[in-house]
């Protein structure tokens, strides 16, 4: 057994916690307005990522909040708007809400699970490095992220060596589930 299976064990029940946190609070607006974030179009929808982004850097910088909401609430909306893009990228926008509630768990389950399954092999590879980093950098390499997407869109997929926009998402996603584990210790 790898001498670190405790410390990798931990991780990613820390890493379940988060994403269960995530979850109920996307189950309970899937109750109130229903998927309605189906009609996002991929620029809009990185748009909304950015915008979650820049508030959590300009907290992190000026140390208050005039609205009285933290950093916390925006990774979370971050992770859900993240798995929201994998979901898009899968099944496209649509024009109207065009799958039910349990449809969408489904999918919503399907790519926590995915994610989960990247961030155990990245952080065996990685050795934990993400618990030496401060959440600034996670901020930091999340707005990246978004640059790197919003490039990708503009280039129509086009790229020459680059990973696609699901890679971009789902480090934005394990960045953010890291940001909430450290917020939360």
């Amino acid at each position: 057994m790898h001498p670190d299976m405790d410390r990798f064990e931990k991780t990613n029940g820390q890493f379940e916690a988060a994403i269960a946190e995530c979850r109920a609070l996307f189950q309970k607006k899937l109750h109130d307005y229903r998927a309605s974030w189906r009609i996002l179009r991929p620029a809009s929808l990185t748009d909304q990522l950015f915008i979650k982004a820049k508030r959590i850097r300009s907290l992190e910088i000026k140390k208050e909040s005039l609205v009285g909401e933290g950093i916390r609430p925006e990774f979370v909306a971050l992770i859900n708007y993240g798995i929201v893009g994998l979901i898009q990228l899968e099944k496209g926008f649509a024009d109207t809400v065009d799958i039910d509630n349990d449809e969408a768990m489904r999918l919503y389950d399907h790519y926590a699970q995915e994610a989960l399954e990247l961030m155990k092999k990245k952080n065996h590879d990685y050795d934990e490095a993400w618990r030496g980093m401060r959440v600034s950098s996670y901020t930091d390499l999340i707005l990246t992220k978004i640059e790197r997407i919003k490039e990708i869109e503009n280039l129509s997929g086009a790229t020459l060596v680059s990973e696609g926009i699901d890679a971009n998402y789902m480090d934005i996603i394990n960045y953010s589930v890291f940001g909430l584990i450290k917020l939360k210790a």
